[in-house]
């Protein structure tokens, strides 16, 4: 409801404001194709995916009922360092940095399998202002185009310290999600013609750049 709010808001006492609605990948859900552009059937499988779909049609209908500048980022999962602690990326680059510097043990885990399509948040907030840009609103999946499991990001994070996962990861079925979302991955070509958009950090580079901003963290005694 919060965006329905801000956007009534808007319309009664900013009319000319502009309005960015943050969705996300997660209205995708089940995924009737691969990958997914701004034309393919919104499907959630969670709560957050469900509230989300709400906030985008929304958004969608206030655009084309009042004419204001509201536009959609339907944007596929966005990480950094300032990830919150309880996402699984930043859950992952956390203990391994404890794990690296012997003050945590092991890690526990839910679904290693679930596929996602992971980009750098800083140049996911550039697309959003480069929307902002634009002399006509409209909606734009952002994504890099690849899709990585969680295996293979957890793998990626032990690697780079030099640590092997095998005996450090335990799973815990608490983690797993009631209807989980196995595979995510995003066409972001109409953010790259009309946007001049295209991400630049790839998942390596992300992956190691949160690690290493996790046992910096470390260093410094936060």
């Amino acid at each position: 409801m919060g965006a329905l709010r801000m956007l009534e808001a808007v319309r009664r006492h900013a009319p000319q404001a502009k309005f960015l609605q943050a969705s996300s990948s997660e209205m995708f859900g089940t995924a009737e194709h691969s990958p997914q552009t701004e034309m393919t059937r919104l499907w959630p499988r969670n709560p957050y995916g469900a509230a989300k779909l709400f906030a985008h049609h929304i958004t969608i209908n206030y655009r084309e009922s009042y004419g204001m500048f509201a536009c959609s980022c339907i944007a596929f999962n966005h990480e950094s360092p300032r990830r919150g602690e309880t996402f699984v990326t930043r859950k992952i680059t956390r203990a391994v940095a404890r794990i690296k510097a012997g003050l945590q043990d092991k890690l526990y885990l839910g679904n290693l399998n679930a596929k996602r399509d992971w980009g750098y948040a800083k140049e996911y907030v550039e697309g959003m202002w480069l929307m902002l840009q634009q002399d006509q609103p409209d909606d734009y999946v952002l994504a890099t185009g690849e899709t990585h499991s969680v295996q293979e990001f957890l793998d990626e994070a032990f690697l780079h310290v030099g640590i092997e996962s095998d005996k450090r990861v335990e799973i815990d079925p608490e983690y797993y999600r009631p209807a989980e979302v196995d595979l995510l991955v995003g066409d972001a070509t109409k953010a790259k013609n009309l946007l001049g958009w295209e991400p630049k950090i790839k998942f390596k580079n992300l992956v190691r750049l949160m690690v290493d901003a996790d046992i910096s963290d470390l260093n410094l005694g936060n």
